[in-house]
């Protein structure tokens, strides 16, 4: 079970893959918060948030869930308006 509450229908195949991606991290703690966002934004990203989403799902499970909740600083070639719109998406420290 993925979790996810989107159809992929009407999204073409990059961002159908990145849905599925983000609800299948590994984690699940990182699982719930990348696949959320995707329900909730994945339609509405443009072409270069979809990219910065991408980059994203490659950053390693522990340090995304510690730049989310903000027990760590965020690098800041990836601390971009995407992701702190996950973030506080999320709920997590500003």
């Amino acid at each position: 079970m993925s979790g996810t509450n989107r159809s992929s229908e009407g999204l073409d195949e990059r961002r159908r893959r990145l849905l599925f991606r983000a609800w299948h991290r590994g984690m699940r703690e990182v699982d719930l918060i990348t696949g959320r966002f995707a329900d909730a934004h994945i339609g509405s990203l443009s072409d270069a948030e979809v990219g910065e989403f991408e980059r994203l799902m490659d950053v390693a499970e522990p340090d995304l869930l510690n730049w989310v909740m903000g027990t760590a600083d965020t690098p800041k070639d990836y601390d971009t308006a995407l992701f702190r719109r996950l973030r506080e998406f999320q709920g997590g420290a500003a």
